[in-house]
């Protein structure tokens, strides 16, 4: 009897403890998620990002055995107007996540704050929060990025030479940033002249025809940086069409296939990449976790890699 009145006594106290663990911060549990991912534009780099967020889902789906949907829908040029049309039409379907590349934090905001308001869980990748909103971001550190390839054109250049910056999407904040960056690091050597800046929208076709005007303009420009992933691609294709490979020094952004031809080719010499997979895989990962009442960080930083001839298949 004595036995039997001590097990009981455990068990009482053993019955707060499930309780608890029960209604525990990442114990809620679905059988089917749906998020979806609003990227700025119809981009392969984006595509990368949308494998990483499919890579998520399968994992997600053999560790829970929760049926996991990834909707992909990108705008079809970078317009903020058209980005919001998609983002608000994918809030009226209650999804159980979004993930968003933001055009323009301003023009993005209300957006944002409707989504924050159905509490319907939100990330950015390859961005950051407008001032004043708290929300769980992914990518790498820009600055950085833009400094690694503005440093590694000063060094080829040997701190002497005419250069000139691409920008993408002049509103995109990790666009902007990488510009600002790429200014900074030049302002520090009197020898290095920013003589142009072009605007590609992250269109491969603009900066080809952007990067064409301006060394028409500038028969004495030595060097291109570019602060999104179009950019580089199409100043490439630019420097091959006026036969200055080898005159005109190219250090490209990110990774996409396009590039890395480049750097194997001799037309680039270098790229300074984030890891887009990476963004998406997480993305899906950190909308997941907020689904599941789960506390998340402010930021996942998925880091930047220098790719040269010699490590460019790696």
């Amino acid at each position: 009897m004595k036995k039997f009145a001590t097990l009981l006594a455990l068990a009482a106290f053993a019955l707060p403890t499930v309780a608890i663990a029960q209604d525990a911060p990442g114990t809620t549990k679905k059988d089917s998620y749906r998020f979806v991912i609003v990227p700025k534009v119809v981009h392969p780099w984006f595509d990368k990002v949308n494998d990483g967020a499919q890579q998520a889902a399968a994992a997600l789906k053999a560790q829970t055995g929760a049926n996991v949907e990834i909707v992909y829908s990108a705008p079809q040029s970078a317009d903020v107007v058209q980005q919001n049309q998609i983002i608000d039409s994918a809030l009226a379907t209650r999804p159980d996540g979004l993930a968003l590349d933001l055009l323009d934090p301003s023009g993005n905001r209300a957006s944002l704050e409707e989504a924050q308001g159905q509490k319907i869980p939100l990330v950015l990748f390859d961005s950051v929060p407008p001032e004043g909103m708290a929300i769980t971001h992914i990518g790498s550190d820009f600055c950085e990025q833009a400094k690694i390839a503005a440093r590694r054109l000063v060094e080829v250049l040997g701190g002497e030479g005419e250069v000139a910056i691409m920008m993408g999407v002049p509103t995109a904040p990790n666009h902007s940033i990488r510009a600002d960056c790429h200014r900074q690091v030049f302002a520090e050597h009197p020898g290095i002249k920013v003589v142009a800046e072009g605007i590609d929208n992250d269109s491969i076709e603009t900066a080809q025809q952007q990067a064409a005007a301006i060394m028409q303009a500038n028969p004495n420009l030595k060097g291109w940086v570019a602060s999104d992933a179009a950019g580089p691609i199409g100043i490439g294709q630019a420097i091959v069409e006026a036969g200055k490979q080898g005159k005109v020094t190219l250090v490209g952004l990110d990774n996409l296939p396009e590039m890395l031809d480049m750097i194997r080719n001799g037309v680039a010499d270098s790229s300074s990449a984030s890891q887009p997979e990476l963004q998406g895989y997480w993305s899906v990962m950190m909308l997941w976790a907020q689904a599941t009442g789960a506390p998340v960080p402010g930021y996942i930083d998925t880091g930047n890699a220098f790719l040269t001839k010699e490590n460019v298949g790696n």
